[in-house]
Parts: structure tokens; sequence; C-alpha cells
């Protein structure tokens, strides 16, 4: 028998704020978190701005020294996953450790990690390359680290799918409950794409607006003149659980997952078909 899957923590960290509060009242208000890049010098680019998470301070949820050997996407899953936890009320030692889990997808990881390494790299500079450098900006290792702060032995992995990673880790771990193997997943995706390679890669496509005279208002996807995109990074993070699980603990239950499926159009690297049909669900 398939199991009810829900949604019992949220936790956040956006250009808008940190915390799923403050995000959602700068939303309502209509603010953006566009602005001029600041994360490093974009003169040189077509594409001046972003999303950063400017007001995102990692010591507020781990000690600084624990911060500075972490790259910019692992200290957003870890605050994400405190403030999910914290949100659901759930405590590392308040179940088996091994019906705990954890799934965070990315599409960079910690490329900031690997610029910085990158670079010593080609200077020769082979020496003053980072002990942490590997343990930085691997893809799996935010959901490593979540695990280990959680004391969570379910299962534990990283979809790494591009824009769809996050929804593929929530899928995933709703599978996971629902067939039995966890029954509690923390769930989600974090993003720290600012480098300036990846910026300039990202404008080489095409895909970004240049429209930077007036950051708040240059992305508009559903106008006629719109532009482009703008990059842009933070974390989202959902407590799942299993239904019976959350009722019995007094769970808040903000909504009930139905189902999950996964497909490919096979058409094209970046584009969606223009056709737009309809897949089975896998």
């Amino acid at each position: 028998m398939k199991r009810r899957v829900v949604i019992t923590g949220l936790g956040l960290v956006s250009p808008l704020g940190t915390g799923v509060e403050q995000s959602w009242q700068a939303l309502c208000q209509g603010k953006s978190g566009v602005a001029r890049i600041t994360l490093f010098d974009p003169s040189p680019l077509r594409t001046q701005i972003g999303g950063e998470a400017k007001n995102f301070a990692p010591e507020d949820f781990m000690e600084k020294k624990v911060a500075r050997r972490m790259d910019r996407f692992i200290q957003f899953a870890m605050a994400a996953a405190g403030m999910a936890t914290e949100d659901a009320r759930l405590k590392a030692d308040q179940f088996p450790a091994e019906r705990v889990g954890v799934m965070i997808g990315t599409g960079l990881a910690g490329l900031t990690t690997y610029e910085k390494n990158h670079e010593l790299a080609l200077k020769g500079a082979f020496d003053q390359i980072s002990p942490f450098f590997v343990l930085g900006f691997i893809s799996n290792i935010a959901a490593t680290q979540v695990a280990i702060s959680m004391h969570a032995k379910g299962p534990c992995g990283c979809p790494v799918t591009a824009c769809a990673a996050g929804v593929h880790a929530i899928g995933d771990s709703y599978r996971f409950i629902q067939r039995g193997e966890a029954d509690i997943m923390i769930a989600g995706a974090s993003e720290a794409p600012f480098t300036p390679l990846f910026c300039a890669g990202m404008e080489t496509l095409r895909v970004t607006t240049t429209s930077y005279q007036d950051p708040e208002k240059a992305i508009k996807p559903f106008d006629k003149n719109r532009c482009g995109f703008a990059n842009a990074e933070g974390a989202g993070r959902l407590v799942l659980e299993e239904l019976e699980t959350a009722l019995r603990r007094g769970a808040k239950i903000y909504a009930d997952i139905l189902g999950y499926g996964i497909n490919h159009d096979a058409y094209h690297l970046s584009s969606p078909s223009p056709k737009g049909e309809e897949l089975p669900s896998a």
C-alpha cells in the first residue's frame, strides 16, 4: 500500500530575503531581488545584474569557522534546511536515524570554490589549493552536510538536473516515503552561481538580459518587450513526512503531495519542444 506524503516544514534563502516570511512579504509588496552584481566586478559583461541573496549571513546559522570551509551553495543549503526543520519542529534525535533522509539537488554545485582553486592551479600554486577544495565543490556535499547535521542515515542523494534539480529532489523524496523507505525527507535545491565564468557563459548563450539601467524592472518574462532573464542564487527546502507520522506528533501540515512524474521531451539541450506535447508520467 502506498503511503500518503505531506509537507510539514519550509525553509528559504532567496534574493528577496532570508526566511520564508521575509521573502513572501517582499514578494507580496512587488519587490524585486534583482540588482547590480556585487560578488565580483561585472563591468566586462553585458549582463551585469542578478538576484543575489544580499542579506544572507552564514554566521546566523553556523559558526564562522565552519562557514569558511563551505562553498556558498552549501551555506545556503544548511541554512534552508535548518529553517525547514525548525519550522517542522523536527529534532535530530526524534526519530530513528535510518528513517530520515536528505535529497538536495543542484545544477552547478560549488562553482565558486572550483574557480578559485582552478586559478591557483593555473598559476602553478598547487601548494595553496585548499584541503576543502574537493569537499567544497562536488554536487552531493550539500546533502551530506545536512545529513550529518541532522544525524540522518536514511536515503541521501543529489539530483543534478539543472533547473529541474529541486523538483526532482522533492519528487524522489516523495517516492522514498511513499514506498516505505523513509518516514521523513529533507528535500530541495541549492545554487550559488555568481562567478565570472558562469555569468559569461550564460551571456554567450544569449539568454540573460543586457538591460541593466533599471535592474528592478529588467526582468519581465510575460511582457512582449522581454529581453532575457537574470541569474540568481539561493536555496529552498521542504520537510516531507509520512502522513501518520506527522499526525502522531501534531505537526503543522502545509500540503498533501498527490503524485510525481518525470520524463523528457527529447527535443533540445535548452529549449522545450514547440509542440508542447503531453508525455506519460514515468
